[in-house]
């Protein structure tokens, strides 16, 4: 079986950030209330970072940061969506298809459960999937490492893909 024959594939992502003051937190297209947000070029929301790279992967297109430079003035305070909706458009122009995402948020603080519906509806709306299909929760580090000592916080994402039917 060739690779162009294969229906499906697996895409995985890792994105972190670090605290920093002065900013908003967003994660998963959403804000979320908190003293501090996260450092980074946009937005620097690390779910959607996340979601960005595990479709690009999938599709062996690479990483974020070759479409969107942390160098490129044009994406300094983006919002990630942004980034999103063109890691979807490149998706499609492959021939592919979202089929679920899971995606594992890895902070001490703050606690984020509350927004998992809200994460879960801009997610799943922006992909054009049922919001079933969007997996979110979140775990501490048990106060190891980085993230642990609340420095942070780092996501990680799976996406499947199925190859659209012409």
């Amino acid at each position: 079986m060739s690779t162009s024959q294969i229906p499906f594939r697996v895409g995985h992502g890792y994105d972190i950030h670090r605290f920093a003051k002065g900013r908003k937190l967003f994660l998963g297209g959403v804000e979320i209330e908190s003293e501090v947000g996260l450092e980074g070029h946009s937005d620097a929301d690390a779910v959607l970072h996340a979601v960005c790279d595990a479709m690009l992967g999938a599709i062996g297109a690479g990483d974020i940061g070759m479409y969107f430079s942390p160098k490129d003035d044009r994406w300094k305070n983006c919002s990630s969506l942004v980034f999103l909706r063109e890691c979807l458009r490149l998706v499609a122009e492959n021939g592919w298809t979202i089929g679920n995402l899971d995606i594992t948020i890895l902070a001490e603080k703050p606690k984020v459960s509350a927004y998992y519906p809200k994460m879960r509806s801009v997610i799943s709306e922006e992909c054009g999937i049922p919001d079933d299909c969007v997996g979110i929760k979140a775990t501490t580090n048990e106060r190891m490492g980085c993230i642990g000592r609340s420095e942070g916080i780092a996501a990680f994402a799976v996406v499947l893909l199925f190859r659209i039917e012409s």
